[in-house]
């Protein structure tokens, strides 16, 4: 591998002396990270205190770590021989990309995403989630003076997950506005106003250095966009190796974790399931416990698999263990020849058939639990309380922001930029009790500790 791969935006190298590689050092820099702490604070998709159960965004990107990991092992295994062979990512690389990819999720998941992307609409540069955790990583991490965690090259590319910038991806039927025809409130377009899946363009710079050694041809093919109808945002086209090893896995993550915690919640049910998760759409699997385990289903292996999901959490347990290990088993080498860059060239893909049952356990996720008006109501407030809170710092930014955001603010030339990092960076809690300090006529005193 090119050792371009390991460098540093700054040049900073470790010492002859330490015995860590250099995914070793991402790794820690990652797992010893403000943000990565803050994810603690922040829920995957129930929030507002509905529970003290489900996982939260750092829960799932240790899941999403260790899953990563699995698959890394798992090809490895399955292909020793491929040429991919030696552009494997070290586990630590993996694991550094795995923990970092929901950094830069603000408060109250896609809907405080949609919210800060209103705030930032026009000349603003707008917001997206993936888009800040690369800010995060590239410029706002303290590990360096101007280069944030200042991560290798690689590292980097691996959480590029969508290598487009927000000016060239937005639609041009997207632009964030209000709803009209409302009397008595503001009310985000909540259509309108979702961002497109990209990097900012103040982030420009930094994506240019990570893809510096790429080819020309390289380089442009990278980069494609698809159009799509209807003036809808493009969509980036292309993923580098580590990244879609850490996608992979993530998908694994969220349609079994979210569909665990969602049974456990009570919130999906034997009905729902076999309406979306027919036998036909898991049939793979259904095969794969008949060769697997032929003992233990015998019969109604549909049925066997419905009970034990829906059965005792002990069960239960066993049963997401063996899902896990299914689709990590089902993952396979996709290769794409308009690219010379190796890492480029091979990604990693869930193979059709166990696709199509992952996408019908996301599905039920999707359709039942974050669709629901009980889901809706809670990030439709989270989501308000987000721009009323933005809006509050911006109106008057000496009077409302900390001394040393201010500061921050004040030296960038009053970029509201550094204002949307704040409010990006927050937990949920943390942004709710800033609300309530701000708007509640009976809470707040300046001994208050937010």
């Amino acid at each position: 591998m090119k050792i371009i791969w390991e460098e540093r935006k700054s040049g900073w190298s470790k010492r002859d002396s330490d015995a860590r590689s250099n995914w070793d050092v991402d790794y820690a820099r990652i797992i010893h990270s403000g943000s990565f702490r803050r994810l603690q604070g922040k829920t995957q998709i129930l929030n507002l205190g509905d529970s003290d159960f489900y996982r939260t965004r750092l829960t799932h990107s240790l899941e999403v770590s260790q899953i990563a990991s699995g698959v890394t092992r798992q090809i490895e295994k399955d292909n020793e021989g491929h040429d991919i062979f030696d552009y494997l990512p070290d586990l630590p690389m993996i694991q550094a990309i795995a923990c970092a990819h929901d950094l830069g999720h603000p408060p109250f998941g896609h809907g405080g995403e949609v919210a800060l992307n209103y705030c930032m609409r026009g000349n603003s540069g707008g917001f997206e989630g993936n888009g800040q955790t690369l800010r995060i990583l590239s410029k706002l991490e303290k590990f360096s003076e101007n280069n944030g965690a200042d991560l290798t090259r690689r590292t980097l590319l691996g959480t590029l997950k969508y290598p487009i910038k927000y000016s060239l991806a937005n639609g041009s039927e997207m632009s964030p506005k209000l709803v009209k025809n409302t009397t008595t409130v503001k009310l985000i377009d909540r259509a309108s106003s979702k961002p497109p899946k990209c990097y900012m363009d103040s982030e420009m710079e930094v994506v240019e250095w990570i893809l510096k050694d790429l080819s020309k041809s390289d380089h442009k093919t990278f980069t494609e966009m698809t159009a799509q109808q209807g003036g809808k945002h493009k969509k980036s086209s292309h993923k580098s190796l580590d990244c879609s090893i850490m996608d992979v896995a993530d998908d694994i993550s969220y349609g079994i974790h979210d569909f665990e915690d969602a049974i456990a919640l009570r919130l999906i049910d034997k009905d729902d399931f076999e309406d979306i998760v027919t036998p036909e759409k898991c049939s793979t699997y259904l095969d794969y416990l008949k060769e697997r385990y032929p003992t233990e289903y015998e019969n109604d292996i549909y049925g066997q698999f419905v009970n034990q999901i829906f059965g005792r959490s002990q069960e239960r347990k066993h049963t997401i263990s063996r899902l896990v290990g299914f689709f990590i088993a089902n993952a396979e080498i996709v290769e794409n020849l308009a690219f010379d860059e190796p890492l480029l060239k091979y990604r990693i893909a869930m193979n059709g058939v166990a696709e199509k049952f992952l996408n019908a356990l996301k599905k039920i996720v999707t359709d039942i639990v974050i669709k629901s008006p009980e889901v809706q109501h809670l990030e439709f407030k989270g989501q308000q309380m987000v721009v009323a809170v933005f809006e509050v710092l911006e109106s008057e930014p000496k009077a409302f922001l900390p001394r040393d955001i201010y500061k921050d603010y004040k030296n960038s030339g009053e970029d509201l930029r550094v204002i949307c990092d704040y409010v990006a960076g927050m937990t949920d809690s943390y942004l709710l009790k800033t609300y309530e300090r701000l708007f509640s006529p009976r809470l707040g005193s300046v001994f208050d500790k937010l």
